[in-house]
């Protein structure tokens, strides 16, 4: 299983928005509202690498205002 945590930066006022419409992507397995540099900071899971990187590029990237995103990806050592 791979997964992913992925910071979220939002268009002001657009926090709530956006953490509902990534919340309906598939692979979203959490989502929460933060406060600091980023707005948002959410988990994602999937079977593989791959998958992690569509449901990231594909998925969470193409939410309307999202400004940034910062993805760090687990690793099993």
């Amino acid at each position: 299983m791979a997964v992913g945590f992925v910071l979220i930066t939002t268009e002001t006022g657009c926090e709530v928005e956006v953490r509902e419409s990534v919340s309906q992507i598939e692979g979203v397995v959490g989502q929460w509202i933060v406060f600091g540099p980023h707005d948002l900071f959410v988990k994602v899971e999937a079977d593989d690498e791959s998958e992690l990187t569509r449901c990231i590029v594909k998925g969470i990237r193409e939410v309307s205002g999202i400004i940034e995103t910062r993805t760090l990806i687990g690793a099993e050592i």
